[in-house]
């Protein structure tokens, strides 16, 4: 849904087919600089960005339903705090989705484009800000949450003493506090947002004159979101690697049982959502960083359009991110799971029961014919 894509906004008045898709129609040069010196472009319907926006809605709406049940059922148990997390995250999904899609779109039916992509107002700086905390934000709970099942997991009576509720509830205001501070940096002239290609979104300016508190920031951006994703890999590879241990210890306790099948749903749904997480905001961390080095340097005018489809592809990777996290909490449940295992163990047992069948069969075969031999 962001950075939807204009016919003739490639960030410049050249008319170079190298910047545009190849399903587009290109205006004749004239056309263009009268564009681009107007300040506005052909309106179109944004039918698909709209659709799109619908679907995450919906899908966000139906997961925190979801979570709201399960944190009404789960309250006073060691889960409750792992829900309030994942309530929180897909929230927080849900409002970024709403507030970046209603602005791109916004700009979008406008149909007017800066004179320059390296340009910025004020309308920028919010898109900026907002694109960057609603980033920051999931990348920090996913973390956040994976720790907090890694001690569960791990040292469970540490975990009790130390996790509470009101305590998770400080740890939120502090992700969100966080991941304020650094949106925010801008306006304390600590980095710069501009119009990405093609005019209709913005962030950190990485393509066109690059400074050094620009390429700071982007690198703290990265940074900050990388060891979130490196974070959480650990968190849960700890957690995966203590729980195929409890499971192969066979206990027999039914308490123990309900536990470590509550802690098997919730590392899985993390896994999920770490896995998500790694393939929608790689690309934009990566090639936003790639991008913003080889601009700083001067080297990147050869290979300018090249990173701009780069990055166009990048931030519609980290859009999908917020349609799809909340599938995690739809299809990772409990009673999914169960379903899955039952009905791939009944698979199972099937072709094991005709393989034996099959393998009696020709034993048998090979007996008779062998008797039937010893008679003649």
């Amino acid at each position: 849904m962001l950075a939807m894509q204009h016919p003739n906004s490639s960030g410049s008045p050249a008319t170079s087919t190298s910047s545009f898709p190849a399903n587009f129609t290109l205006l004749q040069k004239p056309e263009v600089e009268a564009v681009v010196r107007n300040g506005t472009l052909p309106q179109s319907s944004p039918v698909v960005a709209g659709f799109s926006m619908t679907l995450g809605i919906l899908f966000n709406v139906v997961a925190l339903i979801i979570l709201a049940k399960a944190y009404n059922r789960f309250r006073r148990r060691s889960k409750a705090t792992f829900l309030l997390f994942a309530s929180s995250l897909v929230a927080t999904d849900l409002a970024g989705h709403v507030i970046n899609g209603a602005l791109v779109m916004r700009r979008y039916s406008d149909g007017s484009a800066p004179d320059s992509t390296n340009e910025t107002d004020a309308f920028c700086l919010f898109l900026g800000g907002c694109m960057v905390f609603f980033g920051l934000c999931p990348l920090f709970m996913g973390c956040a949450m994976a720790a907090e099942r890694c001690l569960g997991v791990t040292k469970p009576l540490l975990h009790a003493q130390l996790v509470t509720t009101a305590r998770t509830k400080i740890a939120l205001a502090l992700i969100w506090l966080v991941a304020l501070c650094v949106a925010l940096l801008p306006v304390f002239n600590l980095g710069t947002y501009t119009y990405q290609y093609p005019g209709t979104w913005c962030f950190i300016r990485v393509l066109e004159g690059t400074e050094g508190k620009d390429l700071a920031f982007v690198m703290l951006f990265s940074g900050l979101a990388l060891s979130s994703l490196g974070s959480a890999f650990v968190c849960n590879t700890v957690s995966g690697i203590t729980l195929v241990r409890a499971r192969l210890k066979k206990t027999t306790c039914s308490k123990s049982r309900s536990t470590g099948s509550n802690d098997t749903e919730m590392v899985v749904q993390l896994v999920g959502i770490m896995v998500t997480s790694c393939i929608c905001w790689s690309p934009l961390l990566v090639f936003g960083l790639m991008s913003a080095l080889r601009s700083y340097s001067g080297s990147l005018d050869s290979d300018r359009a090249t990173y701009r489809r780069l990055m166009i592809t990048g931030v519609r990777m980290a859009a999908c991110n917020q349609i799809l996290d909340p599938w995690v909490y739809i299809l990772l449940r409990r009673a999914i799971l169960r379903r899955i295992y039952r009905i791939t163990k009944r698979q199972a047992s099937l072709k094991g029961s005709i393989f034996r069948s099959t393998r009696w069969e020709a034993s048998s075969f090979h007996i008779t014919e062998k008797n039937c031999s010893n008679k003649i």
